[in-house]
């Protein structure tokens, strides 16, 4: 038996390697689909990478089936702090179930979350997708040449504000999120307020809100809009490499 603490500070006893594992955050699920496929037996409706993904589903993020889940059997559940309810997770505990959550709010602790999950807890070696993103993403943020605001719902508007893995990733390309000083990290804002921030670019993701030609550009007649993939802007397994090629080219 090992004992393990989690990315939360919570003691984690294993028996061995997992090898039935569920996993309740796509950008983990599409990391162990993979890096390490033959250990996953479970995932949620929105997990959808790889697309041929051929597991059990177990509702979403924010409302898993908790008895599905055990059905599963799983020795492993992983979760995140920020896309899983901490009740979820403590009602799982109480099933017995072991569950390891990551906190991912910048993109070397994302990377460092990454490799813990596969070296300490399944024992696998370090993927090369991890290792080339390590290389793309460096260590250190370069000084902003421009300013981004990054809408990712409207009715009400929320933005990327403070502390988030989305910021810390733009922050690297060189982009200023003009909602770093805000108090909350998804503050509610209006579109006036962000055209009063002037950005020289917002960004408009297609999750969680789908952000379309037809829907989002329209708002902000006095800046420069893009339409992104937010895959490239908030998962933080293999998307990362493509995501620092593809944001680069972008802005």
């Amino acid at each position: 038996m090992t004992t393990l603490i989690d990315d939360l500070g919570h003691e984690v006893a294993l028996d061995g390697a997992p090898s039935r594992v569920v996993s309740l955050v796509p950008s983990l699920t599409e990391a162990l689909a993979t890096s390490a496929p033959d250990v996953l037996v479970g995932a949620t409706d929105w997990c959808t990478r790889p697309a041929d993904l051929a597991v059990a589903r177990v509702r979403g993020t924010k409302n898993p089936d908790l008895a599905a889940i055990a059905d599963l059997a799983p020795d492993l559940v992983i979760a995140n702090q920020e896309e899983n309810r901490e009740l979820d997770v403590r009602r799982l505990r109480q099933r017995g179930i072991r569950v390891w959550v990551t906190v991912t709010e910048s993109v070397p602790q994302a990377l460092d979350s990454m490799g813990r999950l596969f070296v300490d807890v399944l024992r696998q070696q370090e993927p090369g997708w991890l290792g080339e993103a390590r290389r793309l993403w460096g260590s250190s943020t370069p000084a902003p040449t421009r300013t981004v605001a990054v809408p990712i719902w409207r009715d009400p508007w929320m933005v990327i504000g403070a502390r988030t893995f989305t910021g810390d990733l733009l922050a690297r390309l060189g982009l200023a999120n003009v909602y770093a000083d805000h108090a909350d990290r998804y503050p509610s804002v209006t579109v006036e307020d962000i055209q009063r921030r002037d950005p020289d670019l917002v960004l408009l993701p297609d999750e969680p809100y789908v952000f379309t030609p037809e829907d989002g550009p329209e708002a902000f007649t006095a800046n420069r809009t893009a339409l992104v993939s937010g895959r490239l802007l908030t998962w933080y397994g293999p998307a990362l490499v493509e995501a620092h090629r593809e944001l680069k080219a972008l802005v």
